[in-house]
This record gives C-alpha cells, sequence and structure tokens, in this order.
C-alpha cells in the first residue's frame, strides 16, 4: 500500500475523528485540553472530568465518575498522559493523574469499595468512597489495579499484574499482589 494512502487511512481519519470526539465531550462539559487524542473510549458524566493537553486516550478507556448528579470534579488527569487500551477509571470519590503517566494495558483504578451488610443484597450496599492519586512520571504496567485511598508519589513504577493497596512514596519500585516494595530509588524529576 502506497505511504500516502496508508497515511490518510489510517493516521488522518483517526485523528479527524478524535478531533470530533474532542469536540463531542467538550459539548457535554468535559474540560479538555489543547491537542489530546481520544480513541473510542468510554465515557460516563463529561462534566466531571477535567483533563490536561496532550494527552493520549487508547480505545477502550473507560473514564466513568459515579452516574450521579455532582458540581464538582470526579476525575481529573493532568498534562501528557498516556493511556493505553482498555484503561478504566472508576469514581465515586475523586481520582487524580498527574502528569506524563503511563498507563499499560488493562490497568484499572478505583476509589471505592463495596460495603457488606448481611441483611441487604450487595447491590443495596453504600460504596466506601476515598480517593486515589497518581503522582507526576509514573509507569503503571499491563493489569495493574489501583485500589481505594492509595496515593503514589511521583516517578512510581507499578510491575505488570500488581495489586496495589496501600501508599508509595516517590521513586518506588512495586510489584506483587498485595503490591509491595521491591525496590526505592533517589530519582529526580526532570526540569
Amino acid at each position: 500500500m502506497p505511504k500516502t494512502l496508508e497515511t490518510f487511512l489510517f493516521r488522518t481519519t483517526g485523528g479527524l475523528m478524535s478531533r470530533v470526539r474532542v469536540q463531542f465531550y467538550r459539548g457535554l462539559g468535559m474540560q479538555i485540553g489543547e491537542r489530546c487524542r481520544l480513541e473510542k473510549i468510554r465515557v460516563r458524566r463529561p462534566s466531571q472530568i477535567r483533563m490536561g493537553a496532550h494527552n493520549a486516550l487508547s480505545e477502550g478507556t473507560w473514564l466513568w465518575p459515579l452516574d450521579a448528579d455532582y458540581t464538582g470534579t470526579r476525575i481529573e488527569i493532568g498534562n501528557g498522559n498516556y493511556f493505553n487500551r482498555n484503561v478504566m477509571i472508576d469514581s465515586c470519590g475523586f481520582v487524580k493523574i498527574g502528569n506524563h503517566t503511563m498507563f499499560g494495558p488493562g490497568v484499572y483504578i478505583t476509589d471505592s469499595n463495596h460495603t457488606i451488610d448481611p441483611t441487604k443484597w450487595i447491590a443495596e450496599c453504600p460504596m466506601d468512597v476515598g480517593r486515589v492519586v497518581i503522582g507526576d512520571g509514573c509507569w503503571l504496567g499491563s493489569n495493574v489495579t489501583i485500589l481505594k485511598d492509595v496515593t503514589l508519589g511521583a516517578r512510581c513504577i507499578v510491575a505488570a499484574g500488581a495489586v496495589v493497596t496501600r501508599s508509595f512514596s516517590h521513586g518506588s519500585l512495586i510489584g506483587g499482589n498485595p503490591g509491595r516494595l521491591i525496590k526505592r530509588g533517589d530519582i529526580e524529576l526532570p526540569a
């Protein structure tokens, strides 16, 4: 296939559809910075989502705030982040993503847990709501799960398949289920 046809079919049309999606979600109240790329993603309650500039969200990404009226922000995404395929951010409280972080395929982030009451069905029980904060320059490998009330400092690396149930300071290498500290590095942030 000639290079110009390949460019047109795969890059130009994809870029055009991304721009259409950005305008569509902006029209529904989602705050989106400049030069963001949105592939085929799913969004609920777009007015509860704020996203900075230069983010790329691959196909299958879900931005999923609680399906209830709310005037604030439940999902806040900084600048220059990359979300690989099938990343889900599930927020009943507040999830904050810093800048320049990379998410592998299948990452799941939630800021809440189901509660259990033996006199009720699980769907009737209230959620135990918290928050999640992912610092600048982190890298979350494929199929990582980040649970309620976790804060990751800047430049953390989370190994593929890890389930992170507690907070870690900057420069931590985290792996396992439950996630534990493998190594801490003295990592400087670029200027």
